[in-house]
């Protein structure tokens, strides 16, 4: 553990924050999980803990809420990741307070892993959403804090097993609805890779106050391509039904929150292209499959023969 960076987490108990922790302990950093006292008795975040205290990680009791237990959890680590969940990103800013009362932070990771919030042409209500992201980085920037940013774009486990079929468990086996055209591509990566290519990053000069953009060749596809690529697994050509950007303006303005903000990242992804609709400069970013070709990340193809 020479030389290895200690990791904090907070919100490690959260969808991919317990991914992180787990890679963080995996590459051999001392890693601890902020974590509230009455977690340890909720029946799924107390599995979560225990799997923790398995792996060897170090609680510590606290809260987002809580500045003095913040501060004294900060002093602890090198690093701090955050993986709060989406009603608490506005919060962040009292994570920035407490890292700058702390005063020993060599690099701070906020809570996004989705689409780079600064080059997005989202709709309401998933562009306020955006917004918040967009300004908590300013904020991080604002105060000198050193920052890597992940953009770590679609989580496999939210769209590939049902195809992102609305109201659907599991994916398509006789008819496809496919938003837009389907042209434009977007990234699919199985959410322990992004934990592992975020712990990567950690020490990394490379991606000291930089993006770091989870996009995998081979998990970079448009609809149209994955559609294809499951009616090759499954021996079967699937009807489809194309519903045109006005139809899902629409939808989107009909829907109730929080599905609108769902079907509003959606059309971002799939209709706009915004996680490939722009060149990764090496003035603000950095690609993850790139800097790290010895990860050996799941591909959609072999997520979706999982599935077939």
């Amino acid at each position: 553990m020479a030389g290895k960076s200690k990791v904090l987490v907070i919100g490690g108990t959260g969808y991919i924050g317990k991914f992180i922790v787990e890679a963080s302990v995996k590459e051999g950093h001392p890693t601890f999980a902020l974590v509230r006292e009455g977690s340890v008795s909720d029946p799924v975040k107390g599995k979560v803990i225990n799997n923790f205290k398995n792996l060897g990680v170090h609680l510590l009791y606290g809260d987002l809420y809580d500045h003095e237990s913040l501060v004294k959890a900060i002093k602890q680590a090198d690093v701090v990741i955050s993986a709060v969940g989406s009603m608490q990103l506005a919060d962040q800013v009292k994570i920035i307070a407490a890292i700058k009362e702390a005063g020993n932070v060599k690099r701070f990771f906020p809570s996004e892993f989705g689409n780079d919030v600064d080059r997005v042409h989202a709709v309401e209500p998933a562009k306020t959403a955006f917004a918040t992201k967009a300004q908590i980085r300013r904020a991080i920037e604002a105060e000198g804090i050193p920052y890597t940013y992940v953009s770590s774009n679609c989580f496999a486990g939210y769209f590939l097993p049902d195809l992102s079929q609305p109201g659907a468990t599991t994916p398509p086996r006789d008819k496809v609805v496919i938003p837009g055209d389907g042209d434009p591509k977007a990234v699919f990566n199985h959410e322990s890779d992004i934990g592992t290519y975020t712990i990567k990053a950690v020490d990394d000069p490379r991606t000291l106050n930089k993006i770091l953009y989870i996009r995998p060749p081979k998990n970079t596809y448009s609809f149209n391509e994955i559609v294809a690529l499951w009616e090759k697994l499954i021996g079967k050509t699937l009807e489809k039904t194309y519903v045109p950007e006005d139809q899902l303006l629409k939808q989107i303005k009909e829907a109730t929150f929080p599905y609108s903000v769902g079907l509003a990242i959606r059309h971002s992804v799939f209709v706009r292209g915004d996680h490939t609709n722009f060149e990764i400069e090496p003035s603000f970013g950095v690609e993850a499959s790139e800097l790290y070709p010895d990860v050996k990340y799941t591909t959609v193809e072999e997520y979706l023969s999982c599935l077939v």
